[in-house]
């Protein structure tokens, strides 16, 4: 039997799909993944991105937001550059923002402003949000205190914490995405997955980034998401068919809401 997959993560604009993206968009579609989102980096990447969405209409959509890893020393002539494409319209979500202290703690000041400016821009524009987390979890938490009951939803993109990182998120009204993480060995996502209901998942590759098993250390795509899905079927005991039903449900609610 055939299932219906969202990938809502995917950097298939990025140079590593430069000799055979069209490729990888059909596999992903023969594997199932009939939509395919793409969360924007930063001004550099938008160009691609916007290609990809003029070749595959219908299936891939773009995103809008300042990674990061971006927030540099121009970072509000870049979140100047997300307002100007939020206003056009052509984006589903604001994403990928957050605070990521893995690579450098120093900007933390800039990340925090552009991390909020963007939750900002979303709740005005309407739209979900797709969240970064990396060793930043407590700091996201303490921002989005100041956004409870404002209508803000969205995802955390790649999400790696606790059970009670995940509780305190669900909480709030957010979507986990899982990714091929959850495939490895010796994940520690398995305890998350076994505690929470279908009702709050996503899936997503994260493309070219951390691909599944028994894909585990080559290039990532689309049509992996399968994988994932597995992954939950085989963790929580539970129905191939009602993983990818709700999964995909659950995709289309947060980013296709009048649909």
């Amino acid at each position: 039997m055939e299932y219906t997959y969202i990938d809502s993560h995917a950097h298939l604009y990025l140079p590593e799909f430069d000799a055979d993206r069209e490729q990888v968009v059909n596999r992903a579609i023969q594997a199932g993944v009939n939509k395919i989102l793409l969360p924007n980096i930063d001004s550099r990447s938008i160009d691609g991105m916007m290609q990809m969405t003029s070749a595959f209409p219908g299936i891939c959509y773009s995103m809008i937001g300042l990674h990061p890893t971006s927030v540099k020393e121009n970072y509000r002539n870049e979140l100047s550059l997300v307002e100007s494409e939020l206003k056009s319209g052509n984006s589903i979500a604001v994403g990928e923002i957050g605070i990521d202290l893995y690579w450098d703690k120093s900007r933390f000041t800039e990340q925090e402003e552009a991390f909020r400016t963007q939750l900002d821009l979303a709740l005005h524009y309407r739209l979900p949000v797709a969240i970064h987390a990396r060793e930043s979890f407590m700091e996201i938490l303490g921002i989005l205190q100041d956004y409870r009951g404002k209508g803000l939803k969205g995802v955390f993109h790649a999400f790696t914490g606790t059970n009670v990182i995940a509780r305190q998120l669900i909480g709030m009204g957010f979507h986990l995405g899982i990714g091929g993480i959850l495939t490895y060995k010796n994940s520690e996502l398995h305890d998350v997955i076994r505690e929470t209901e279908l009702d709050h998942l996503i899936l997503e590759t994260d493309s070219p980034y951390l691909a599944p098993v028994p894909k585990r250390g080559k290039r990532n795509e689309s049509s992996y998401i399968p994988y994932i899905a597995e992954a939950i079927h085989h963790i929580k005991n539970v129905p191939l068919e009602q993983v990818a039903d709700k999964t995909t449900q659950n995709a289309l609610q947060l980013f296709f809401p009048e649909k």
